[in-house]
């Protein structure tokens, strides 16, 4: 049986896309063809797409709003699954919980509804709740370690677990959510009651200084590289003259040298020959080495 007949037999083939261009769905505006893009709105539908793919053998990628990824110029084989339909987020107590596919900053926002303190931080991070947790996103000294609680996972037999926080190994910018095979369906946030006005106060403060530093009028996949020991990032590559320099349409943020943008209808080759370029120069200066932060996907 056919891998789309398959698919159709266990979400509404309206939520199936196939050869569909995933540069609709990054950050960067880059990225080849998924072979099927499928967008479950149950959890069920999600542990039998998994249980399917493991059974057969089809290649499977999850995707999040692709804020933090590079999808390579010949897309990605099988299938790719979004979880953009699961956007709930729910007070409990002291409690956010939030499902996967709501952004992170949607839910630092919740919490200020709330009069709830601790995901200020998070305000200005673009990605999903599941992919801030998969990566242990942070920003302006804190990070989604500090306040999370629990969350719910289902792993690569589609089996459903919730999870404590310290399950995650979560570290700067890293956890074993990948290694494990794990899948994120929504996160329990901790967080304490704060006064409405103060923590608006700081998120203006923190989305003030997000918008007049970075480059946000052109797509990009945000701070490019993790900061290395002793170093920042981008003071490394301002260092090493690289500004304004580039490959085909993606080059160094004249703004803030973190970035990496899309300035002119880039290719992900382009975008990736650029982080190569500066990985290269920055240790030929300087003898560090830049590790990636954002995650390359697909193929050439």
């Amino acid at each position: 049986m056919s891998i789309l007949k398959e698919l159709r037999n266990i979400i509404n083939p309206e939520l199936i896309l196939i050869d569909e261009e995933l540069k609709n769905h990054t950050y960067t505006k880059l990225g080849g063809k998924a072979d099927f893009f499928v967008t479950p709105s149950t959890v069920e539908e999600v542990q039998e797409i998994i249980r399917y793919a493991n059974k057969t053998e089809v290649p499977f990628t999850l995707l999040g709003n692709g804020s933090n990824v590079i999808v390579r110029d010949g897309g990605i084989r099988g299938i790719v699954l979004s979880l953009k339909k699961f956007t709930g987020i729910k007070r409990e107590g002291n409690k956010v919980i939030a499902e996967s596919g709501a952004r992170i900053i949607d839910a630092s926002r919740f919490a200020l509804k709330e009069h709830l303190t601790g995901l200020e931080f998070a305000c200005g991070i673009p990605g999903t709740v599941g992919g801030a947790l998969y990566m242990n996103a942070g920003a302006y000294g804190g990070e989604v370690k500090d306040c999370l609680e629990s969350a719910l996972v289902v792993d690569s037999t589609g089996d459903v677990h919730r999870l404590s926080a310290d399950a995650f190994d979560l570290a700067y910018r890293t956890s074993n959510i990948a290694e494990k095979g794990y899948i994120v369906l929504e996160a329990t946030f901790s967080l304490e009651i704060g006064d409405y006005h103060e923590v608006k106060a700081v998120m203006d403060d923190l989305t003030y200084k997000r918008e007049s530093k970075q480059p946000l009028e052109y797509p990009s996949c945000g701070s490019v590289f993790k900061r290395p020991p002793g170093y920042f990032a981008g003071k490394l590559i301002q260092d090493s003259e690289l500004q304004g320099k580039g490959v085909g349409g993606a080059e160094v943020s004249t703004k803030h040298a973190g970035f990496i943008v899309n300035k002119n209808n880039a290719t992900a080759t382009d975008y990736i020959s650029v982080i190569e370029m500066v990985q290269r120069e920055v240790k030929e200066k300087f003898g560090v080495d830049l590790e990636r932060e954002v995650r390359i996907l697909g193929e050439d």
